[in-house]
């Protein structure tokens, strides 16, 4: 590894390891990346924190902890979900009003109605989720790779050059069609 790039990843691992030191400070939490085993949370100050600490030390939070993809999945449906929920319920309020009016025969075919179209519209979301969650997955990779393999290739050319060994060197030699010393017939 060059010089330069030796400081550069010791300034990139020293901006790391700021940034992971004052989040710590700040939210009162160990790390996340544990190398194995259960991963356990300091005690936050906020009670929102403490929801959250007590949520990721139970068995559910170690389980997403643990599969990214089944937490962003999850994340994305409860976000789009909101929406045609919130909905659903300003649907049922109204009829209960409506309802209290007298009109108790309506109310339970409406609701029946609304209820399943909500239900179509959140498997729906979940099929749209959890295409989402794999999109972004696979965009994450594709570009962990890429980045991967443009930093490779310049590696393994400057420890050719390091050697001594050149592309160049081992290539045969290219015939020269115009060379004056091969026999013609």
């Amino acid at each position: 590894m060059s010089k330069e790039m030796q400081e550069l990843q010791k300034q990139w691992h020293f901006m790391m390891q700021t940034i992971h030191t004052n989040s710590n400070i700040q939210q009162g939490c160990c790390l996340p990346f544990v190398p194995s085993g259960y991963r356990e949370f300091s005690a936050p100050t906020s009670s929102a924190m403490k929801e959250v600490v007590s949520f990721m030390n139970s068995r559910v939070g170690q389980y997403l902890d643990d599969h990214p993809f089944v937490a962003l999945s999850l994340l994305v449906f409860i976000a789009v979900s909101a929406i045609p929920v919130a909905v659903f319920l300003i649907f049922v309020i109204s009829t209960t009003i409506v309802a209290c009016m007298g009109v108790v025969v309506l109310e339970g075919v409406v609701i029946s109605v609304g209820g399943i179209a909500l239900l179509c519209v959140l498997c729906g979301l979940g099929v749209l989720s959890l295409a989402v969650s794999g999109v972004l997955s696979i965009c994450y990779i594709a570009l962990s790779t890429l980045i991967n393999y443009w930093h490779t290739p310049n590696s393994l050319v400057k420890k050719q050059e390091a050697n001594g060994n050149s592309l160049l060197q081992s290539s045969p030699p290219v015939l020269d069609p115009s060379n004056k010393n091969t026999k013609s017939e």
